[in-house]
């Protein structure tokens, strides 16, 4: 089976692709996988290091070819929030809960979790049930160099196992310690220089 050793980042390529896969955004986020484009063509995705794919990426094939990669249409929930400091707010919560979430226009976007939209109710958002292609933000962890999805020799697969609590008022949520990123304990000294 053929297969699919580089990733050419979100519209940087020019020639017509030889076939096109529709996924969603799990099936992105890949090292090694056999799949099928949408006229047939079957070929082993067989990359270095797990890379986020995004709508608009090229798969290069050995012999050159390209795999046109398309973002699937899932179910999710535009969140609205009253005004860009109210949206801020409720994004803050949301990356709090390391939730993966799509920036868009206006608003923000995720999977549909009943949980998670009962609490942006609480905090006053407005929720739109939609379908559409969901691309979130990349996270911390991403480097303007995932863009270009070369080998950068980063893999973005995250093992989270060794997991600790924070009390945020009356409620729990839980962090993996392996998460590439700081977790600050006590309080914040923002300070103000005018």
């Amino acid at each position: 089976m053929i297969r699919a050793t580089e990733v050419r980042g979100q519209y940087r390529w020019a020639e017509a692709p030889a076939d096109t896969v529709v996924l969603d955004f799990d099936d992105r986020h890949r090292r090694r996988m056999a799949m099928t484009g949408t006229r047939g063509l079957e070929f082993l995705l067989d990359l270095e290091s797990a890379v986020a794919l995004r709508g608009g990426d090229a798969l290069v094939l050995e012999d050159g070819r390209l795999v046109e990669v398309v973002a699937a249409p899932e179910s999710l929930v535009e969140i609205r929030g009253a005004d860009p400091q109210h949206l801020v707010r409720i994004a803050w919560h949301l990356g709090n809960r390391h939730l993966p979430t799509q920036i868009v226009g206006k608003g923000l976007r995720i999977r549909r979790d009943h949980v998670i939209e009962a609490m942006v109710k609480g905090l006053g958002a407005r929720i739109i049930e939609i379908e559409a292609p969901f691309d979130p933000e990349g996270g911390a962890y991403a480097t303007a160099q995932d863009h270009d999805h070369g080998h950068t020799g980063h893999d973005h697969a995250h093992d989270h196992h060794h997991d600790h609590a924070h009390a945020h008022g009356d409620h729990h949520h839980h962090h993996d310690e392996h998460c590439d990123h700081e977790h600050h304990h006590g309080d914040t000294h923002a300070h103000d220089h005018k």
